[in-house]
C-alpha cells in the first residue's frame, strides 16, 4: 500500500502539475522549481521578494495558475535577500541560471526574466548583465513588479518612514533598510558612487549604466500607486513610492532609445492571496495581457 502511494506522489512530481493535468512536468531543487510546458512557447524566470521563496511566488502570483497550458514554462527561483548585485554576484547568478537551463534542457528562446519587489531589482540587473556579456541566455523581455529600483531614494524613503512613525511595520522595515544600506554601502550622501555602481537606477544623477543594455528588449514596469491606501496606512505620497522610481526609470530607458519599454499603473488589483488589499502585490500583474505580451511575435 505504502509503495503504491509513493509511486502516485512521485508521478505527480515528475510527470505533471496535477494528477489530471499533463500539460507540464515539475522539477524541484533547493534553489529553484521548474514547471516545463509540454509545448513550450516561452520561458518565464521569476525572482522572489527579499524574504521570500518559490513557494511564496506560487502562492501570491495568481497569474501563474495553469499558465503552462498556454505553452509558458516557469522557472521559480529561490535566490533572495538581495536588493542589488555586485559584479561577482552577477557572474555567479549567470552561471547558476545557465546551469539550470542546460541541466533541464530548457529551450533558450523567448526567455523573459522578472521579479517582485527586490526580486525585480535582481531581474533587471541580471538581464542587463546577460545581454552585455553575451550569455547563452538572452532575455527577450523583462518584468519588474513594484520594485525599488533607486537605492538612494529607497534609503531616504526608509528614513522618512522611520521619522513619520505612521505604521509599526513600515518603521521596522525602514530601520532594517537604513541599517542594511549603511553597513553594506554606507550613507548615500557620502558614498553616492557606490550606490550608482550597484543600483539599477538613480534619479538624482540619471544613472543609466545598469539599464543601458535593456533598450533593445521589451520591458514592463508594473506598479499600483494607490494613494488613498498609501496615505492611510503608510503616510506616503507618490514621490515616496516605488511607482515614482519606476516611472523615472522607464522614461530614462525610453530616452536611451527603447521603443518597447512600458510603465504600467494598475488599479484595484493589489489583492494578496489572503484576500487583503495591498498595492505592493504580485497580483497587480494581469494574466491575459501578460500572456499576450509573452507570446506576441
Amino acid at each position: 500500500m505504502m509503495k503504491n502511494i509513493f509511486l502516485i506522489v512521485l508521478s505527480v512530481v515528475l510527470s505533471g502539475c496535477a494528477v489530471k493535468n499533463t500539460t507540464c512536468k515539475v522539477v524541484k531543487e533547493d534553489q529553484y522549481e521548474l514547471h516545463t510546458a509540454q509545448k513550450q512557447k516561452a520561458v518565464l524566470v521569476l525572482f522572489p521578494c527579499f524574504p521570500c521563496d518559490s513557494e511564496h511566488t506560487k502562492t501570491e502570483a495568481g497569474f501563474l495558475k495553469d499558465i503552462e497550458k498556454e505553452g509558458i514554462s516557469v522557472l521559480l527561483l529561490n535566490y533572495n535577500g538581495k536588493l542589488f548585485l555586485t559584479e561577482a554576484e552577477k557572474k555567479e547568478y549567470t552561471s547558476a541560471l545557465e546551469a539550470i537551463f542546460d541541466k533541464n534542457k530548457i529551450e533558450k528562446n523567448n526567455i523573459f526574466i522578472g521579479g517582485f519587489s527586490s526580486g525585480g531589482n535582481v531581474a533587471l540587473l541580471l538581464s542587463d548583465h546577460l545581454i552585455k556579456n553575451k550569455s547563452s541566455i538572452q532575455p527577450k523581455g523583462l518584468l519588474v513588479v513594484d520594485s525599488p529600483v533607486d537605492l538612494e531614494k529607497l534609503y531616504h524613503n526608509a528614513e522618512r518612514d522611520v521619522a513619520a512613525n505612521v505604521d509599526p511595520a513600515a518603521v521596522e522595515e525602514g530601520e532594517f533598510l537604513v541599517e542594511l544600506f549603511e553597513s553594506e554601502l554606507g550613507k548615500p550622501d557620502e558614498n553616492l558612487e557606490k550606490y550608482k555602481e550597484v543600483s539599477p537606477y538613480l534619479i538624482s544623477v540619471n544613472s543609466t549604466e545598469n539599464i543601458q543594455y535593456l533598450k533593445g528588449i521589451k520591458t514592463r514596469f508594473y506598479c499600483e500607486p494607490d494613494l488613498e491606501w498609501q496615505q492611510k496606512h503608510r503616510g506616503r505620497k507618490f514621490e515616496n513610492l516605488n511607482a515614482f522610481m519606476l516611472k523615472k526609470a522607464n522614461q530614462s530607458l525610453i530616452n536611451l532609445g527603447s521603443r518597447t519599454s512600458e510603465y504600467i499603473e494598475t488599479q484595484n488589483r493589489g489583492i494578496r492571496a489572503n484576500g487583503k488589499k495591498h498595492p505592493h502585490s504580485w497580483n497587480i500583474v494581469e494574466r491575459g495581457e501578460l500572456v499576450k505580451w509573452l507570446l506576441e511575435k
